[in-house]
């Protein structure tokens, strides 16, 4: 990307969407007697200011790592550690209530996620399914979401088959997380163990999930593709590489739910590039259409590209320390003026404002304590 066409792409660093001000914010984490945390907790979040509170707990939950929000703001759903109906343990979904007013959250059910290690959870559109992915079984799962926002047993549940190139680390499949198209007809599932980003046919009436065909697209081999998110074009999917610290591009074709490599770019600064012991964890696209950020673990900081967007390519444009050890989820408020980074190990979140002019981060000084803080997701109350 050259210089003019980069004026170009920050000429109008914007949000589309009209957001309120107000916030509040849940945190996903890891609880353990280490750390100290007991669930899910939340904060209040005021755009205009950029004041976030000190979160509280929410909800007591054990190991409640991802989150995600019904469409509805009335329901959100975590993976963790579950007792099902039938009293039996292991990991699996839990659906809460949300308090708009004061933040807490009810349990409503809880259901097994059948296979092992669930890991990531996302809701449809219409709020009418949710799929999760279990990275120690290497499976997928997806469930009806009834009208009192509890979920059903699961409503399909698929098995990946095969490995990679890294004997350690792809002797097997490990499905990362599911994302689901912006037109809702399909699930993208990242595995890790396989270099690949499964396709799935999305059935929001049944909550069901099939194969699609294609039914996968290539990863770079040995890379172990852990995120993705779409470009606000749907003419993009990005998506992290954990194993290789680098960011592939595709092409997306939405009527057939294909993908398409671009390109696939370092997420490191020249400097550390072939460097050991990193890993990236989460991958986001501003809703401007023009930056892309990754969170890298070890390495500690954010990559910020800018984005083409006639063309999809990345340019990184800065490594930004992320004022904590560990960073996993990162966030965009809905404004699109600030970005919340969880840091797992140092169990803190910071606040960064996001740069008008080119998307790059400056920390802003707002550090909170969260205790095995892996997940950030806003819901807005405006």
């Amino acid at each position: 990307m050259n210089r003019s066409s980069l004026a170009f792409a920050f000429a109008a660093l914007t949000t589309t969407a009209i957001a309120g001000e107000n916030f509040l914010v849940y945190f996903g984490t890891n609880t353990n007697a280490k750390n100290g945390s007991k669930g899910i907790y939340v904060a209040r979040f005021n755009s205009a200011s950029g004041e976030l509170t000190q979160p509280e707990l929410a909800a007591e939950a054990g190991n409640p790592g991802f989150l995600a929000i019904h469409p509805s703001k009335k329901y959100l759903y975590a993976i963790g550690d579950v007792t099902t109906v039938d009293g039996k343990k292991g990991g699996g979904i839990s659906s809460f209530g949300i308090d708009l007013k004061s933040g807490k959250l009810t349990l409503i059910n809880q259901a097994s996620a059948v296979g092992s290690g669930p890991c990531h959870v996302n809701v449809d559109k219409t709020g009418k399914m949710a799929a999760l992915a279990n990275y120690g079984s290497g499976s997928v799962a997806s469930y009806a979401i009834n009208d009192d926002g509890s979920v059903s047993e699961p409503a399909s549940f698929i098995q990946h088959e095969g490995s990679s190139v890294d004997p350690k680390r792809q002797a097997g499949p490990h499905a990362h997380s599911v994302n689901f198209s912006p037109d809702n007809r399909f699930a993208f599932a990242c595995d890790l163990g396989l270099d690949k980003v499964l396709i799935y046919q999305a059935d929001p009436t049944t909550g069901k999930l099939t194969p699609n065909e294609p039914a996968f697209a290539k990863t770079p081999a040995g890379g172990g593709p852990r995120h993705l998110a779409f470009h606000p074009s749907g003419k993009y999917v990005f998506v992290n590489n954990e194993m290789a610290m680098t960011e592939t591009v595709f092409a997306y074709d939405a009527e057939k739910g294909a993908l398409t490599e671009i390109e696939t770019v370092s997420t490191l600064p020249e400097a550390d590039r072939g460097k050991t012991g990193f890993s990236t964890a989460e991958t986001l696209a501003h809703p401007n259409g023009r930056v892309v950020y990754v969170s890298n673990r070890t390495h500690d900081t954010i990559a910020v590209f800018a984005c083409d967007p006639a063309t999809g390519k990345l340019t990184l444009l800065q490594n930004v320390p992320v004022e904590g050890e560990i960073p996993r989820n990162i966030c965009l408020d809905p404004t699109g003026k600030w970005l919340i980074a969880a840091h797992q190990n140092s169990g803190t979140a910071a606040l960064f404002k996001v740069d008008p002019d080119n998307g790059k981060l400056t920390f802003t000084g707002t550090k909170v304590q969260v205790p095995g803080s892996i997940c950030v997701r806003f819901l807005g109350l405006d």
